[in-house]
């Protein structure tokens, strides 16, 4: 785990955020039974873990409930706007500013793609990206509207990537329902991956509770929950991890959603 880093004052700024916000929440816990390589121009593969992360209790759960509801998410994005940042231009302007900081710093990953929207995004920007998802079905409708891309079936607890391997790293509405003592786990193996001058960016739920969800996107019963934070709490995890926070986006709740949170941060060196 790379050394600590001292805080400094990062800058906010102030947004809104449409309630697209609550977005597949994270799909991040699938265990794939064998590790798959990318295809595309540039394939690399998944390594044997050196940092084991614990297992989420209720990752099976997790997984079912966003393989139920993918259908309905992915034809939302297509239909209505839902979950693509083209239509949220505060969320928008995150993504742009974490593109041009690592674009000439190698692949970049996104964990918890759900339907791909943002990495087909970042791909059309010219990065080197691929997405996964802890949702076999969200990866299914990522490829079928993205053939493009490149998309695996994986979970953030059993990914393993090799060290400074990466230019950049998305969790981007898609860590908050990783239990609270596994998310440091998770931060600190993104940190690892992280090249020197590489960047890291997340989006999430601002708050104190932990939610409980039955039901989302039309209706479909769901198991999960959303783990929230207070924006000091997830800055002084990240910093923790051994990344610097560079900027925070701090945003209102709305009639469908509550108040949300993006901070990037960089690998020093």
């Amino acid at each position: 785990m790379p050394g600590a880093v001292r805080r400094r004052r990062s800058h906010k700024v102030t947004g809104r955020l449409d309630s697209s916000a609550d977005r597949r929440g994270t799909v991040e816990y699938a265990i794939p039974s064998v590790p798959r390589p990318f295809t595309g121009p540039k394939s690399y593969r998944w390594l044997m873990r050196e940092h084991p992360i614990d297992r989420p209790a209720d990752l099976d759960a997790v997984r079912e409930s966003y393989d139920r509801v993918a259908d309905n998410y992915a034809q939302m994005v297509v239909t209505t706007g839902v979950g693509d940042i083209r239509s949220h231009p505060w969320l928008k302007a995150s993504i742009d500013a974490f593109a041009d900081s690592v674009r000439e710093l190698g692949p970049v990953l996104d964990v918890g793609c759900g339907p791909g929207t943002v990495t087909a995004y970042l791909a059309e920007r010219g990065l080197d990206v691929s997405g996964v998802d802890l949702s076999p079905r969200m990866i299914e409708n990522a490829r079928r509207l993205h053939p493009h891309c490149r998309f695996s079936v994986a979970s953030a607890t059993d990914l393993d990537l090799g060290e400074a391997s990466l230019g950049g790293v998305l969790g981007w509405w898609s860590l908050f329902n990783l239990p609270r003592e596994v998310l440091p786990q998770v931060l600190a193996l993104f940190a690892r991956a992280l090249k020197p001058g590489g960047h890291f960016i997340t989006a999430t739920h601002v708050g104190d509770e932990d939610a409980v969800r039955t039901e989302a996107y039309g209706g479909v019963p769901v198991r999960w929950t959303t783990h929230k934070w207070r924006p000091e709490q997830l800055v002084d995890l990240i910093e923790r991890a051994g990344l610097y926070p560079v900027a925070e986006l701090r945003l209102p709740p709305e009639e469908y959603s509550g108040p949300g949170l993006v901070v990037m941060a960089r690998r020093p060196g």
